[in-house]
């Protein structure tokens, strides 16, 4: 049976934090879904097929990853896809202490799925897609930021 891992976000943009913890989780998983999350109420920089564009065109060449978007829970999503774990990543404490409350509700709901909680790594945990969209407006190169080869141009709106 194949073990699949969920990994949620909203992945505006998808940045080098974000690859991290998908290294991280294939490292324990037979594949990993990134999946984006769909909020009508939330305009982002990125449109969600851009997201999932900028996404799948970084693992092309890797088979044990998947792209897709939901607008349900995410529980709900993770028992369509047969998924067995949740991952969710942590750069400070104050990410943490919010995990956990999804994490004890999530456990509640859906308790045959496990949220594992990955630390990001020291390198990208000053990284968060709202300093990246800040920096954009600004005009300021963010390409340290993001997977290497991704330029984020491409993705944006015009």
């Amino acid at each position: 049976m194949e073990r699949i891992a969920l990994f949620p976000g909203s992945f505006d943009p998808f940045t080098r934090g974000h690859e991290s913890l998908v290294e991280g989780a294939l490292r324990l998983f037979d594949s990993v879904v990134i999946a984006v999350g769909e909020n009508p109420s939330k305009r982002g920089l990125l449109a969600v097929e851009k997201r999932m564009e900028l996404i799948a065109e970084r693992y092309k060449s890797d088979s044990r990853v998947k792209v897709a978007s939901y607008s349900c829970l995410t529980g709900d999503f993770a028992r369509q896809i047969g998924a067995v774990a949740m991952i969710r990543g942590i750069r400070n404490t104050t990410d943490f202490n919010f995990e956990r409350s999804i994490e004890a509700t999530n456990r509640r709901l859906f308790p045959e799925i496990t949220t594992l909680m990955l630390v990001t790594p020291d390198e990208y945990a000053h990284i968060s897609s709202s300093i990246v969209r800040e920096l954009l407006s600004f005009g300021h190169d963010v390409s340290e930021f993001m997977p290497e080869g991704v330029d984020i141009n491409k993705y944006l709106t015009k």
